[in-house]
């Protein structure tokens, strides 16, 4: 017959096993889901970035001092909206205003004098042309003067010699005949010296016309100089409205005024080059990353989802932004890839984006299996090439 106690030993022996049993079946359902697990889900792997940032898809517009001079007005103020040229600074430009009147009332005295210059051109011309006029007429009467003379010394001629006959026929006196060829004879040389009369009258306007012609050569020369000076000059007037167009520094597009030289008050005086202030168009917001060249090339790619966390507004309480890669650079720049991202900006973000603020990007470059992640772990130990040298103690 069986005892209290054996029946108690035999009972505690019957729960130990099915406790046993179940802890086993308990690890092997727990082994069987790791398992699963390990070779059937898939982790996402990311390449995080702490050198990121926001930006204006449109590039921030710097404005520099052209030149050395002294601050006269500034209207230079963090934050302000500017419109395209809206006068931003004014440089002092005295000196070069001040020329600008002298060389002015130069111009002026130069126009004066080539329109003097002109004149006397004119007034030459027209009394050359009065002169050759006058010229004509004189030519023309002193041959009707001399046809006249000549018709009147034939004449004499011809009676001289009717007297000659008679006379010799002794039917004049020969005293008659005398005074009919003194007469003749008076009468031919006037005739002749009137000959004479127009080509005296040309050589007369020859020689005052080469005359007046030299005056003219003398007069256009000097235009000629003149003109030159005042071409001069007002290349001189405009190489200096340019440069005191320079002194007003405007707006080169709209935009916000971004930076802003702490130091620039009127009476300031600034360097040529001196940055003046930045101005940042208005534009669509994104992500710049930049990541090491390993990890980014051929690992990220345009299309591929990623996180912003802004730093300064902890992601546990403000949250993340979402993004999604658009671009990624070629070329390794100061030993890193540029990576340009869009966001996905969600109306409850509580964060006001703005330019330039600083924060970290982690972006999703694949999903694999933790199997295929621990063996392709497991293989980069195997292959890192190690140091054939027994280290130095």
């Amino acid at each position: 017959m069986a005892t209290p106690f054996s029946r108690t030993f035999r009972a505690l022996q019957a729960d130990s096993f099915r406790g046993s049993l179940l802890a086993l079946l308990g690890v092997i359902v727990l082994l069987g889901g790791w398992l699963a697990w390990f070779f059937l889900a898939r982790v996402a792997r990311y390449e995080v970035t702490d050198r990121a940032r926001l930006e204006v898809d449109q590039e921030t517009h710097p404005v520099q001092s052209p030149v050395l001079a002294r601050v006269v007005t500034s209207n230079l103020v963090l934050g302000k909206e500017a419109q395209a040229g809206d006068v931003l600074v004014e440089l002092d430009a005295n000196a070069e205003q001040l020329q600008v009147a002298e060389q002015r009332t130069q111009l002026t005295a130069l126009a004066s004098q080539i329109d003097s210059l002109k004149t006397q051109v004119v007034q030459l011309e027209e009394a050359r042309a009065r002169e050759q006029q006058t010229a004509r007429v004189a030519i023309e009467q002193a041959g009707a003067k001399y046809r006249e003379a000549d018709a009147l010394a034939r004449s004499a001629d011809h009676e001289a010699h009717r007297l000659e006959k008679l006379a010799a026929e002794g039917l004049v006196p020969r005293r008659d005949y005398d005074i009919g060829k003194m007469e003749a004879e008076r009468l031919r040389d006037a005739a002749d010296s009137l000959k004479l009369e127009p080509d005296r009258i040309q050589r007369d306007l020859r020689t005052r016309e080469s005359e007046r012609r030299a005056q003219l050569d003398n007069l256009q020369s000097q235009i000629r100089k003149l003109e030159g000076d005042r071409t001069t000059v007002a290349a001189s007037i405009e190489r200096l409205s340019y440069e005191v167009e320079r002194r007003v520094i405007r707006a080169p597009i709209s935009g916000r005024l971004a930076e802003v030289a702490a130091t620039l008050r009127p009476g300031a005086v600034v360097n040529e080059g001196d940055r003046l202030c930045a101005i940042l168009p208005p534009g669509r917001l994104r992500a710049i990353a930049e990541f090491s060249p390993p990890a980014a090339f051929g690992r990220i790619r345009p299309g591929q989802p990623a996180r912003l966390r802004l730093e300064g507004f902890p992601w546990a309480e403000y949250g993340s932004i979402a993004a999604t890669v658009s671009t990624v650079a070629s070329e390794i720049r100061d030993g890193r890839v540029r990576v340009e991202l869009s966001l996905a900006r969600s109306p409850a973000f509580a964060i006001p984006l703005q330019h330039g603020l600083p924060g970290a990007v982690e972006v999703e470059v694949e999903r694999v299996t933790p199997a295929a992640l621990t063996l392709r772990t497991a293989g980069q130990l195997i292959t890192r090439p190690r140091s054939v040298f027994a280290p130095t103690l």
